[in-house]
């Protein structure tokens, strides 16, 4: 990404059926501005037209496609990170003009205020969006459990505890008659939900073995499953991104916001940045760490050291401290090839004190 003020520059706001473009000349004088559809064909014609230069665009749906489309033509393409154009949400007199020509200037003279973003390749959106479908049928299914537990409890029944993989078949033992008409179609759709995930499960362990090889060290670490670790692999894409492992932590959002004045330094909730699929995923992980079956190991006994500092929350903040520490050493894993010590630290430590 160049600071050097290109000859053409097009902000384009992207719409579901038209897009609306704005093209600024090396002087910043609009020379062209209207709509676009919104389809394959007509983007291309449309930027095969435009002299070679830089064309910004906000992040979104169709972001992905589009901007690997205006690449392709020979155009520099900048995606626009949505958190950095609060001017654009603010402004009163909001359109999609407006939008564009916003885009298009501040990507003619400081394309790095809007922090860029890099959408992964065609194969990994669609992959991706394999672990995507599978998460809506997982939060689907939990939903639809809490369902039948809330109408059961609501007639002084109660339904067993168990895993909601089982739940369709424990349930009906304990359902009473009179909610049989309301809630059978609700567990006969659980058996089908939760059949549809297993093949899920199997075909995401078939994809992570066959074409994502990087995800079998991050499944070195007891807690990090095939899902856990594809998703990981298909978010982050191209590990040299990063100058640093602990940078991953602030891109998957899960380091505090600072808003440091003087001598205040409030502590603040996460940033919440980037895929919240992956954050999710890597929270779940680490409470499976921190759970009763989690291994012994580093990762254990620093959120156990957190935990136990006490406070609001304890719990929970510690396993966001985990997921923050095992997204780093995930990307550790990857880049270096190393095998998984989970008690590394901890014998480094007693080694130190031995000696």
């Amino acid at each position: 990404m160049s600071n050097v003020v290109p000859e053409t520059t097009v902000g384009m706001d992207l719409g579901d059926r038209y897009s609306y473009v704005h093209i600024l000349d090396a002087d910043g004088v609009c020379v062209e501005e209207g709509r676009v559809r919104t389809t394959p064909e007509a983007l291309r014609q449309r930027f095969a037209a435009v002299p070679e230069g830089r064309v910004v665009m906000e992040a979104g749906t169709h972001s992905p496609w589009v901007s690997r489309l205006v690449a392709s033509v020979g155009h520099e393409v900048i995606v626009a990170n949505p958190r950095q154009l609060r001017a654009i949400y603010d402004n009163a007199a909001k359109s999609d003009r407006v939008d564009a020509e916003y885009l298009a200037r501040i990507g003619r003279l400081d394309p790095k205020l809007l922090r860029g973003i890099e959408h992964r390749g065609e194969t990994a959106q669609a992959d991706l969006a394999v672990i995507k479908s599978r998460d809506v049928l997982v939060r689907t299914r939990a939903r639809l459990v809490s369902h039948c537990r809330g109408v059961v409890k609501a007639l002084g029944g109660r339904l067993p505890q168990c895993s909601t993989a089982a739940f369709h078949r424990k349930a009906w033992e304990h359902m009473p008659a009179a909610l049989e008409p309301a809630l059978a179609p609700v567990l006969e759709l659980l058996e089908r939900i939760t059949a549809q995930i297993r093949a899920y499960d199997r075909k995401l362990e078939t994809l992570a073995n066959e074409r994502y090889p990087e995800t079998g060290r991050m499944r070195q670490v007891r807690g990090v499953g095939a899902v856990t670790s594809l998703a990981y692999a298909l978010v982050i894409e191209d590990p040299s991104r990063f100058r640093t492992s602990r940078s991953v932590g602030a891109c998957v959002g899960l380091t505090p916001r600072r808003r440091d004045s003087g001598d205040s330094e409030p502590q603040l909730r996460i940033t919440k940045a980037g895929n919240p699929l992956l954050r999710r995923l890597l929270v779940q992980s680490a409470a499976y760490i921190m759970g009763p079956h989690g291994p012994d190991c580093d990762l254990r006994r620093y959120g156990e050291r957190i935990a136990e500092r006490g406070g609001k929350n304890a719990r929970k903040r510690a396993h966001v401290a985990v997921a923050r520490k095992l997204a780093v050493l995930l990307h550790r894993l990857w880049v270096s090839g190393e095998a998984y010590d989970p008690l590394r630290n901890s014998n480094r430590a007693a080694a130190a004190t031995a000696a």
